[in-house]
């Protein structure tokens, strides 16, 4: 699919011309037999999940007639389907109430991209070289079941290891259902910008391995650590709409909003008080204000735990100043209900264990556990207990630096790119390497697919059966699911399916309850409470797009609340690199545009300004002014971050909300192999990570590195700012 053929099936154009008179007149499309029941004009909604983020959104997709570019059978040609032309928001559902991210918006982008593979793929050259050749579904599955079946005529099953992105879903439930069916060790997965140190934390002051459920709508005041939860943390959607009618939804009240970080993020732009810290130095603050709060009465509370923290200590760790936090926790206790979050930066220190227990600490002492406008804890299905008792045990990044060093003789890869957001020091591309055999179902040619020998490309989740359990951004439990509202453009197979399929045909058949996914998703739901008096849930659901509890406050039972030992003790962060050769903190923040990278590939996210700096198309660094006058450094200038782990460069960006002694760079831009819209724009902030960990949980500490900041040279036009004037970019041109 040509580019002319992607704008106009995402909506940009409806012109049908515009299909006829693009690609190479040389190379002619057969016009196949359109869908039988199409009715030309006339708009369908269906229901879907957004693959944006693991929030689980509810989708409505507007399908209408449309002339595509497919492959039939080895063939391409044009056929009228029903397309998929705009994605919404379903405004039934918990999570988000008809709201969609831009991210979520974009999403539809998966589906039509020129660069998507469109078929499956044997490699034919070197590893890594990206050159392949095409195959049909029949040699690409025999080559995956000898695979798998030399290892199980070897006894040696534990030699398959499977990385996914993680995440609690149906289709991860079975996936380790036919890894511990095979013999082989569960998935391992990994995201950059994991949260596992604050589920940590929530099992030991609450006895929940979960994510927590803000109740912002209902509350009065809310003081942030670090969170960026209006932009890209944990269920952005949902907490953007209940801020929303914490700020505006009451007559009368209007929430107060206070925000304590280094660099001012997104949501800090939105506050009523913005509270400059080190970094790392957030739990002493938290345990600063509880303090206050406890030994002046305002709530009850152990006073002798938090001696350590009166205002004029804290001062000296935060810079903060006692009349400032005397006053905000005044605010806190008197502004009833308030509630304090804390997320991103703060918990990716050696010391983010503390700091999350601190921010547990003093909402159990405004006494706002399971309370209206206070913390919530998502009702989670039994079946997936497993799943969350193996990440309490194990954690997120400590499995995938096990599993580069282990040494698997075959890899599966199911959404995952470790070898783009991994740290440097992992050595990850250089473990996979030596893999003798590695398959991905990746939709596209990513830096982890590069390395692959088979790829089994993925349907887009337009094209298939998707899922979603929410761990947080309800009061109720959610499972979203919908059928597929489109049928497959091109030769792609669902993952679920294909395992199913593999299973089936192995020398000693590995065989689950389910032939299809579509039936293990049915059984699933079947024995679910329908929500009409001799309903089916499961056909509810598809109708809707999942199955939801009903609407009510949850039981004001308070939460186990028992801090961990030795959680009200200072512990100061530590920090890769001699202060003295890297004098700065260094922060590799998720990108408004991107996340973590993943979705780099769309070009409208490309083309959207970064809301802070109004970078696009581009990757930059932050620099306070001060800081950049002193090294000589202008708008725009080249700079070159140095760290103990390498280097990148980078135009520079004044930015007054940073810290004098702290540079930031959005990670998502420096993709070496990742289609035309996201290949070869700059460098990778991820590379200049140390291994950093968090002392208590072993998760990777991917803000716990300093660096040190040179001029390189002048502005060569790699910064593309939207406030400096629109510029053509150069793929656009073609």
């Amino acid at each position: 699919m040509d580019r002319r053929s992607f704008i106009k099936l995402t909506a940009i154009t409806t012109s049908s011309a515009a299909l006829a008179s693009c690609g190479n007149p040389e190379n002619q499309l057969i016009r196949f037999v359109p869908d039988e029941d199409i009715v030309p004009g006339i708009a369908t909604w269906k229901p879907s999940v957004c693959p944006a983020c693991a929030a689980g959104c509810g989708l409505t997709v507007r399908v209408m007639d449309a002339d595509a570019e497919v492959v039939r059978n080895g063939q391409a040609g044009v056929v009228t389907i029903h397309a998929a032309k705009k994605l919404e928001g379903l405004p039934d559902h918990p999570v988000n109430r008809g709201g969609l991210c831009a991210r979520g918006q974009s999403a539809i982008q998966i589906t039509y991209h020129p660069d998507r593979l469109t078929q499956p793929l044997r490699r034919s050259g070197e590893r890594g070289d990206g050159r392949y050749e095409a195959i049909s579904w029949a040699d690409a599955l025999a080559e995956l079941v000898r695979q798998l079946d030399t290892l199980q005529a070897a006894g040696n099953q534990k030699a398959l290891a499977l990385l996914s992105r993680g995440g609690v879903s149906h289709r991860a439930l079975l996936v380790d259902q036919f890894l511990a069916a095979y013999g082989a060790p569960a998935a391992v997965s990994f995201d950059l910008f994991g949260d596992d140190v604050l589920r940590r934390a929530n099992a030991l002051s609450f006895g929940r391995f979960q994510l927590p459920t803000f109740d912002l709508a209902n509350a009065r005041c809310v003081i942030n650590f670090g969170s960026d939860f209006l932009g890209t943390w944990n269920s952005p959607v949902s907490q953007a709409r209940a801020y929303g009618e914490m700020r505006q939804g009451r007559p009368g009240v209007r929430g107060l909003f206070v925000q304590v970080e280094s660099r001012m993020s997104q949501t800090g732009a939105n506050a009523d008080e913005w509270v400059p810290v080190p970094p790392g130095t957030e739990g002493a603050l938290a345990l600063g204000l509880a303090h206050v709060i406890v030994a002046n009465g305002l709530r009850p509370g152990d006073g002798a735990a938090l001696a350590g923290y009166m205002p004029a200590q804290v001062q000296k760790i935060t810079g903060v100043d006692p009349r400032r936090i005397e006053r905000i926790a005044r605010t806190l206790a008197e502004a009833s209900p308030a509630v304090a979050m804390i997320g991103g930066p703060p918990l990716a220190h050696t010391n983010g264990l503390f700091s999350a227990l601190a921010v547990n600490r003093l909402n159990a002492i405004l006494g706002n556990v399971e309370q209206p406008g206070g913390v919530f804890f998502t009702a989670q299905p039994e079946m997936f207990n497993a799943f969350r008792l193996k990440a309490e045990a194990t954690g997120a990044s400590g499995p995938l630096a096990a599993l580069a060093a282990s040494s698997p003789q075959m890899l599966l890869v199911d959404g995952a790119n470790p070898v783009f957001e991994a740290p440097r020091a992992w050595t990850v591309r250089e473990a996979f390497e030596k893999v003798p055999f590695i398959a991905s179902f990746g939709s596209f040619l990513d830096e982890t697919s590069a390395l692959a020998d088979l790829i089994l490309p993925d349907h887009s989740f337009l094209e298939s059966w998707v899922d979603a359990v929410p761990e947080s951004g309800s009061l109720v439990p959610v499972m979203s699911v919908a059928p597929r509202v489109m049928r497959p453009l091109y030769q792609t197979r669902a993952m679920p399916d294909v395992l199913l399929d593999a299973g089936r045909r192995l020398a000693k058949p590995v065989t689950l309850p389910w032939p299809t996914y579509e039936e293990m998703l049915g059984s699933v739901f079947a024995r679910l409470p329908a929500a009409a008096e001799g309903g089916d849930a499961w056909s509810e659901a598809q109708e809707k797009g999942g199955w939801w509890g009903e609407p009510s406050t949850p039981a004001a039972t308070p939460a186990r609340v028992a801090v961990a030992p030795g959680a009200t003790e200072w512990v100061p962060p530590q920090f890769d690199g001699d202060p003295q050769q890297y004098p700065l903190y260094f922060l590799p923040y998720p990108s408004s545009q991107f996340r973590d990278g993943s979705l780099a590939h769309l070009p409208w996210l490309q083309e959207m300004p970064d809301p802070l700096t109004s970078g696009m198309w581009s990757a930059w660094v932050e620099i306070n002014p001060a800081t950049a006058g002193r090294l000589g450094i202008a708008e725009g200038d080249i700079v070159e971050i140095a760290s103990s782990q390498g280097t990148v460069r980078a135009p520079a960006v004044m930015f007054p909300g940073i810290a004098p002694d702290l540079v930031a760079m959005p990670v998502g831009q420096g993709h070496r192999t990742f289609t035309r819209y996201a290949s070869g724009r700059g460098d990778n902030p991820v590379s200049l990570i140390a291994p950093m960990r968090e002392s208590a949980t072993g998760a990777l500490a991917w803000a716990a590195t300093r660096v040190r900041i040179t001029r390189a040279g002048d502005p060569d036009g790699r910064l593309i700012l939207f406030a400096g004037g629109m510029r053509e970019h150069v793929e656009e041109r073609r």
